[in-house]
């Protein structure tokens, strides 16, 4: 089957950039919607890093900080976890421009805290592989089950969502082997289990 790529460009202004003031050198980051602007875009001391694609952020060193154009919180506080750096947020739709709040990254630590305690009390354990081009990572799926000493299921899917998780209740936690920023109450991504 053929794939076709049509990048959907906003048209949305970015006068949100006005407002945007920032000390030191940040890096700047947005999606592919915003792209095409951003990259004509001249922001004083911004050092323009490209787009972020799922979980993949590209770093620089020597950053004081990091500006995300775009909408949500998905992708900053994403930022915000693999940096340790301030994040900023311009956001085209609404025209607010922002910092990131540290009590949302406190929060999501808390709930990550939570999920291991979970992690390590369960009986049975489902070992979520997603079957999408990028994310399939079965062979590290196939290593945590050889790990743990506890029994443990692998499910492939191309699409994973809270509804398809309830239908196996006897699973006390979910391991996700695919993007880490899919917020389910249930599941715990691969990465934030302690090797």
């Amino acid at each position: 089957m053929k794939i076709l790529h049509i990048p959907a460009e906003s048209k949305t202004s970015l006068e949100v950039l006005k407002k945007v003031k920032i000390k030191g050198k940040f890096g700047i980051l947005t999606t592919i919607q915003h792209l095409h602007q951003v990259k004509k875009s001249k922001l004083k001391n911004g050092v323009f890093l490209g787009q972020m694609l799922g979980c993949y952020i590209p770093k620089k060193q020597n950053l004081d900080s990091y500006l995300y154009i775009g909408t949500g919180k998905f992708h900053p506080i994403e930022i915000a976890l693999q940096t340790k750096k301030p994040v900023y947020i311009a956001n085209p739709i609404t025209n607010k421009f922002y910092k990131l709040d540290q009590k949302e990254i406190t929060d999501y630590r808390k709930k990550l805290k939570g999920k291991l305690a979970k992690f390590y009390i369960a009986k049975k354990i489902g070992i979520i592989v997603s079957t999408k081009p990028g994310q399939l990572n079965l062979k590290q799926a196939k290593n945590l089950q050889k790990k743990l000493k506890k029994e443990s299921f692998i499910f492939l899917a191309d699409n994973i969502n809270e509804q398809e998780l309830e239908n196996f209740p006897d699973i006390d936690i979910w391991v996700n082997t695919a993007c880490p920023r899919i917020e389910i109450k249930n599941v715990i991504n691969l990465r934030d289990i302690p090797k």
